[in-house]
Parts: C-alpha cells; sequence; structure tokens
C-alpha cells in the first residue's frame, strides 16, 4: 500500500481549458485522512464564467484579490510533487494541473470513479456528490469540511473518503490490484513524461 498521497480536486473558471479557480488537497496517509489539507484560491487570466459561478459558488470578486497561479505554483509543487494523487475522474485534475504546473507528473493517480464502477457495480449513478450521498460519506465530508459539494476541498475529502470505503474490506493483495486498475497512469506513461 502506498505510504502517502494526495486527495486532489479542482475548481475551474469555466474557460477553454479551464484555469485554475481552487485547488484543494487533502493528505492520506496509506487509505487514512490525516487531517491535513491545503487550499488555493486563485485569480484565473480569464473570468468565471457564470455558469461555473453558479456550480462552485466562487465569482469573480472572491478571487480579485487572490494570487496568479505563477504567484502560488512553487508552494503547490512542494505539496504534491513526486506523490500519488487520488479523485473522482482524476484526469480532469491531471489536466489542469498539469497545464498550470508544465513539470509535474505525479507517479500516479487514481481515481475514484473509475474504481467505484468495478466495485460499487449496485449504484445508479457514479458521479461524485451521487457516489458519495449512495455511500452515505456525503454528510461525513460537510461535517469534516464544514462546505458543500463542488468546493475544492469537499470534493477532495470526499474522493479519499470513498477510496477509503472502497479499499479499506479488501485484503492487501486485492487493494493493490485495485490501485492498480485505478490508476489512470501506466507505469511505462510515466518514464515518457
Amino acid at each position: 500500500m502506498i505510504e502517502r498521497m494526495w486527495a486532489v480536486d479542482v475548481e475551474g473558471n469555466g474557460g477553454t481549458p479551464a484555469e485554475i479557480v481552487e485547488l484543494s488537497i487533502v493528505e492520506m496517509k496509506g487509505l487514512e485522512l490525516t487531517g491535513f489539507s491545503r487550499t488555493w484560491r486563485v485569480r484565473p487570466s480569464s473570468g468565471i464564467s457564470p455558469i461555473a459561478s453558479r456550480i462552485h459558488g466562487i465569482w469573480d470578486r472572491d478571487v480579485a484579490d487572490a494570487p496568479d497561479i505563477e504567484d502560488v505554483s512553487g508552494g503547490i509543487w512542494d505539496w504534491i510533487e513526486g506523490t500519488p494523487i487520488v479523485g473522482h475522474n482524476v484526469r480532469v485534475e491531471l489536466d489542469i494541473i498539469g497545464r498550470a504546473l508544465e513539470d509535474w507528473h505525479p507517479p500516479a493517480a487514481y481515481d475514484t470513479l473509475k474504481l467505484a464502477r468495478i466495485l460499487v457495480p449496485q449504484a445508479e449513478r457514479y458521479g461524485l456528490e451521487t457516489l458519495g450521498k449512495f455511500l452515505q460519506l456525503d454528510r461525513k465530508a460537510a461535517e469534516t469540511t464544514k462546505l458543500a459539494p463542488h468546493s475544492a476541498l469537499y470534493d477532495a475529502t470526499l474522493s479519499a473518503m470513498i477510496l477509503r470505503h472502497m479499499l479499506e474490506p479488501l485484503p492487501d493483495s486485492v487493494r493493490a490490484e485495485m490501485l492498480a486498475q485505478a490508476n489512470i497512469i501506466r507505469p511505462e506513461q510515466a518514464q515518457l513524461l
């Protein structure tokens, strides 16, 4: 089992390509959430679309005095460099963070969406919020973060809780196999990055 990883979530500005507006990381050691997290709010170079603001609740005025991504990228890099990440549909985080931190290539990226489709076949839908409710983890994530869905910290925390919920009952050998299946960065791909 991996000793340390970060559950990650990004809220974007709704642009194409999306820019980071809020980024949260939640530390995990093994399957345990350590209680340590970091959140950055960032002022995107393009404004936040009204549709994106209605989803995550972050408006241009909320980030008017926030730093640019270039101003915080070193701090983000210091925390996540060389550490596996976890996320729900984690490809989104890989893409958005990868554009902001050009040389960042985590050794692994575990997708809880991919894992849920294997380990929770009885779920009707697999969106993060829907899956969190189905697994009865949504309230715990809200209590832990004091936030609502679509805040980066809530979503990263819920992703970590879902990972733990799905893998904890499994024997170590099966956990390792499930993590290998959930890793969207294959070892051969990591060498190319």
